[in-house]
This record gives C-alpha cells, sequence and structure tokens, in this order.
C-alpha cells in the first residue's frame, strides 16, 4: 500500500507540474491522495516531512533540544516545550505552528493561535475540529481545480509572451550592434571632420589677417568720418541753441532766468494755462538763471524737445509727461495767455513771434565705404573662409551630438538579453475618467488633464528598482515635477508578462507618487517553484 501510495504522490506531482491530464483525471488521483495521506499515523498539525519525529513508540524531544516529554503531552493542549513543538494541533503554545495538509490543493502553516477560532483557515477544514466550533467544508479539490486552471493559463500566457520575448531580444541584440558599429563609424568622422576643421580654421585665420590689414586704413577713414560728423553735428546745435538764447534773453543781459521762461506757453507742462516756477526751474536744470555756455550744455537738451514738439517734430518720451500733456502737445496748441507782469510791448512781441522751426533733419543712411577691387576680393575671400569654417564647426558638433546619443543608448540597461531595447522610443497611454497618462519607457511618465491643460511630468527614467530575484520588475522614474507644497513627483511601473505592450493601469498610492502597470512580452521569464505555478499536494 506505501508503495502504491507513494506512485499515487509522484503521478499527482507530475500531472500537476505539466498539465497533461485531464481535470477529471487530476481530481482522480487528489481524492487517492487524501486517502493515502492518513495512511502515516502523526498527530493532527503535522507534516508528512515531520511525521517521523512525532512517534507514539518513545518519548517526544522538543525540536529545540530543551526538554524530553512523553508522548502523551503532544497535543494535550498545555505548552510543555518552549519553541511550541509539542502542540502542533491546538492552541495552546503562543508560537506553535499548525499544518494544512490541505490535499488536492496547496498546504499551508497557520499560527496556533488561528486553530479552532471560529474561521475555516485551511480549506480541508482541518484547523477547526473542535465540536463548539464551526463546520468547515472541504473545498480543497474546487480551490485546487480553480488553482491548476488558473496556473495552466498563466503557463500558456508565458509561453506565448516567451516566443515574442525571443524576437524582442534577437532585435534588441542586432540594435545593439548595429549601434556599436555606428558608433565606430561616427569616431572616423569625426576624426575626419575635426581635421577638416582645422584646416578651415587655418585658412581663415590666415585670410582674416590680411583683411585686417586691408581694411585697417578703411576703419582710420570711418573712424575721422564718425568724428566730422559728430563735430558738425555739434556745431549746428551749438547754432540752433544760440539762436534760441538770443531770442528768449528778452532783456539782452546775457542770461535767461525764470521770468523769461514763464512768458512762454510752450513751457506749460501740467498744460493749466500758465508757466509755474518749478516748471520753468525743469527747463533751466534748476537754476535760477543761466549764460549761454551753461544754457547750451545744461537746458538745452531738456528746451529743445520741447520746441520741435509745438513745431511738430518731435514725440516726447511717455517719463517726461503724461499721456494727456504728451496729446495737448503733440495738437500744437498755441499760447493762451503770458504772465500778467509782462509789458504790453513784450506781449506784443511774443505774439509777433514765429514758432521755433528747427532745420529740417534729414538722416541720410549711411552710405558702406567703398573698398578698391583687391581689398573687395579679400573681404570676400574671408567672408567665404568663415562661412566654410562654421559649416566645418557645425559638422563635427552634429557628429559628437550623435555619438553622445548613442553612447547613452548602450549604457542602459535593456535587460540580460536586450528585450526591452525595443521599447526605447516608444510611448504607450492611458486613459481614466479625468487624465491621460503616458509612459515612454526609458524616458518619462507624465500626466495630462483631458481639460487640455499643460503636461505634468510625473517623473525622469532612472533605473530598474526590482528585488535582486528580479530587478526587472520595477522600473523607477524620479526627478518629476513638483508637487505644490510638496516633494519632487515620482513613478514606479510594475512590468508584468503579457503579449502585448499596453498600460493596464494608473493609480497614485501616496500623494505624488505613481503606479503604472504595464505588460510586456519582454517580462516574460521561467518562473521558479516559488512561483506558485503548481500545486503542493
Amino acid at each position: 500500500m506505501s508503495a502504491f501510495c507513494t506512485g499515487v504522490r509522484n503521478v499527482m506531482e507530475l500531472s500537476v507540474k505539466n498539465f497533461k491530464f485531464h481535470t477529471s483525471v487530476v481530481t482522480f488521483f487528489a481524492v487517492l491522495t487524501v486517502l493515502c495521506s492518513s495512511e502515516v499515523p502523526r498527530p493532527r498539525g503535522v507534516s508528512l516531512s515531520r511525521a517521523s519525529l512525532y512517534s507514539p513508540d518513545r518519548n517526544f524531544l522538543c525540536f529545540d533540544n530543551s526538554k524530553t516529554i512523553a508522548f502523551s503531552q503532544v497535543n494535550d493542549d498545555y505548552c510543555d516545550c518552549p519553541d511550541g513543538s509539542d502542540e502542533p494541533g491546538t492552541s495552546a503554545c503562543p508560537n506553535g505552528i499548525f499544518y494544512c495538509a490541505n490535499a488536492g490543493h496547496k498546504p499551508l502553516n497557520l499560527a496556533s493561535s488561528r486553530v479552532n477560532d471560529g474561521i475555516c483557515d485551511c480549506c480541508d477544514g482541518s484547523d477547526e475540529y473542535a465540536k463548539y466550533t464551526v463546520t468547515c467544508s472541504n473545498i480543497c479539490l474546487q480551490l485546487g481545480r480553480h488553482a491548476r486552471e488558473e496556473a495552466q493559463r498563466k503557463a500558456e500566457l508565458i509561453k506565448a509572451g516567451k516566443h515574442l520575448k525571443a524576437e524582442l531580444s534577437q532585435r534588441g541584440i542586432q540594435r545593439k550592434e548595429e549601434k556599436k558599429e555606428k558608433l565606430v563609424e561616427l569616431q572616423k568622422n569625426k576624426d575626419e571632420a575635426e581635421k577638416v576643421k582645422a584646416e578651415k580654421q587655418k585658412l581663415k585665420d590666415g585670410i582674416e589677417a590680411l583683411e585686417n590689414k586691408a581694411l585697417e586704413l578703411y576703419r582710420k577713414l570711418e573712424e575721422e568720418e564718425k568724428k566730422q560728423k559728430a563735430e558738425a553735428e555739434a556745431a549746428k546745435n551749438r547754432v540752433e541753441a544760440t539762436e534760441t538764447f538770443n531770442k528768449f534773453d528778452s532783456n539782452q543781459d546775457g542770461l535767461i532766468d525764470l521770468s523769461e521762461l514763464q512768458t512762454r506757453q510752450t513751457f506749460d507742462k501740467d498744460r493749466n494755462g500758465e508757466v509755474s516756477e518749478e516748471e520753468a526751474k525743469y527747463f533751466l536744470n534748476n537754476e535760477e538763471s543761466v549764460d549761454l555756455e551753461k544754457f547750451i550744455t545744461d537746458a538745452w537738451p531738456n528746451i529743445k524737445p520741447y520746441l520741435m514738439m509745438d513745431a511738430g517734430l518731435f514725440k516726447p518720451p511717455t517719463t517726461e509727461t503724461t499721456p494727456g500733456e504728451l496729446e495737448d502737445l503733440q495738437e500744437g496748441e498755441e499760447d493762451e495767455e503770458h504772465d500778467d507782469g509782462a509789458t504790453d510791448g513784450e506781449e506784443e512781441e511774443e505774439e509777433e513771434e514765429e514758432p521755433y522751426q528747427p532745420e529740417e533733419q534729414v538722416d541720410e543712411p549711411s552710405k558702406a565705404l567703398q573698398y578698391d577691387e583687391e581689398t573687395q576680393k579679400i573681404v570676400d575671400q574671408a567672408t567665404s573662409a568663415r562661412n566654410e569654417f562654421a559649416e566645418a564647426e557645425r559638422a563635427v558638433r552634429d557628429i559628437e551630438s550623435e555619438i553622445k546619443s548613442i553612447q547613452e543608448y548602450l549604457e542602459k540597461d535593456f535587460g540580460p538579453d536586450e528585450e526591452f531595447a525595443s521599447l526605447e522610443g516608444e510611448c504607450f497611454d492611458y486613459s481614466d475618467h479625468e487624465y491621460i497618462y503616458k509612459l515612454c519607457p526609458f524616458e518619462k511618465t507624465t500626466q495630462q488633464p483631458k481639460s487640455g491643460s499643460a503636461e505634468t511630468r510625473l517623473g525622469t527614467w532612472g533605473r530598474w528598482d526590482g528585488l535582486e530575484d528580479n530587478k526587472y520588475e520595477f522600473m523607477l522614474y524620479d526627478r518629476g515635477q513638483s508637487c505644490w507644497n510638496g516633494p519632487q513627483r515620482s513613478s514606479k511601473v510594475k512590468v508584468v508578462c503579457g503579449t502585448e505592450n499596453k498600460v493596464t493601469s494608473v493609480s497614485e498610492p501616496n500623494r505624488c507618487e505613481y503606479l503604472f502597470e504595464f505588460v510586456t512580452p519582454a517580462a516574460c521569464r521561467e518562473l521558479s517553484n516559488d512561483d506558485d505555478l503548481h500545486d503542493e499536494l
């Protein structure tokens, strides 16, 4: 009988691992296993692997070797061993462990405190054996069947995903090799481009030296021309200022004082009908009176714009007067009244004066110096050399930029077999009721309201962030935009096996921390025994 039960268990385990038997056949073997499991005498709550340690023919030795007790004290609802090993089937020891056989499904170890607590923890109901507790049905066969179906579905998914993953790996490896070959080619191109750049630099420097020498005379001529023009402007300005000074100096005492300006409505800045002392002082640069030289240097720069406004030839800056004043000034209102202190003769004289008429100023366009034929030829050659050097310099920069991009690509970890390489450069969207989320593997994660507002960066590619046994289970994207009055946003992407590349969910488990779930064939891998693909009996 023992050999038969061993064979049943072996067939059952083989069938579950390989999924080669029909469900009814598996169920039949599971029933036989239940019958066989009762063959080995052992106390309640003890696994088959430890049954030999609980022999009714000898005293029981606590697992920690602390003491030996009579076998009759095992499972007597009193804790004798410090490690709780003498009470596997009761809740007497706080550190005890109860073993659920769960034949037909997965075995389970429970804390002894959950034995006879009125809750069915073992699918075979073995943890609730006391009469005063609930009655538990044995549902292990149903659960086992469901688990096996789920395991089979998962195994088929992994099988299909692994096939796609192999194709992705092949493309990733090929792409990496192409990048390496391209990098070698670019390094050669860079060396050649830098040689060309050096040659163009040498030619440019040489022709520019000739250009500077040839243009030295023309620069001196241009500076002299500018100097003469400035002197002419200064002389012209002095003549205008002197004429105005003589016109304003009513008493011909060689000075212009405040009263002489107050008779002229041109200087009524606020347009209230009179020129106040403060207004007059402004035009005399806060002086009571000025002579000709001070008038030219200090007062004339303030007075000239207002005279030109009266003549309709100048529009003053807004900082000098208010918009209302500018409008009044630009309309060219005529003088209304003179101060009461002015004599009749002065009034008549003022009325007879014509408005200020400065000489019409026409700025002729600056004429470029005409070079002689030989100089023009050198200038043209220098211009061409500069353009050619700039082009050579730009070519080197473009190659360096491409080299940097490839080097960054080669430094990225796309998995042990380059299976994730095809995701680089792609983006995948996920929409919920409010936002559109975007995952761009190895680049960034973003969030954008459906209302059309600006996109928010939830993180920038950082690293793989899974555990040691599978570091490629999680991607970390950090250094995102800062939350209002909070930390920088970050995202974790859980990478799951699937037959297509797709974001299946996005959540925010903590403030400013986001969790994406992304399925891809690149995540499909062989599962270990700890991954629960098959049931234990």
